[in-house]
């Protein structure tokens, strides 16, 4: 499988877990003490990280620093927008669009010599 393929797909599956662990006590523990949840959402980012530190080795084979960050930053908001919408029930936003937009741009720019 294509070093792209298998850091884009760690990193989505890093992100699902980076993003219930930073939000999802929002929700979910909001009636709770904030350390009980900053332990939970611990426990949360290791499994982040096992997948993450992985992902990030695997991508640096292939692509620049600056392009395994821009790549991040495009999956995170890409995991980002329906967690909000699907999970935490906040309303679906243009702003969601244009950032995403401005994303692609980072994109091209940091990919266009790459090929």
């Amino acid at each position: 499988m294509p070093v792209i393929l298998q850091t884009t797909g760690l990193l989505i599956l890093s992100n699902v877990f980076m993003t219930f662990a930073w939000y999802a006590h929002l929700k979910d523990m909001k009636h709770l003490p904030w350390f009980i949840a900053a332990i939970a959402s611990w426990g949360i980012a290791f499994f982040e990280y096992m997948v993450q530190v992985p992902a990030n080795r695997i991508g640096y084979t292939a692509l620049n620093l600056a392009q395994l960050k821009v790549l991040q930053e495009v999956i995170a908001l890409g995991v980002f927008a329906p967690f909000a919408v699907f999970y935490m029930g906040e309303p679906l936003k243009l702003d969601y669009l244009w950032a995403g937009l401005c994303l692609m741009g980072a994109v091209y720019f940091m990919f266009r010599s790459h090929a």
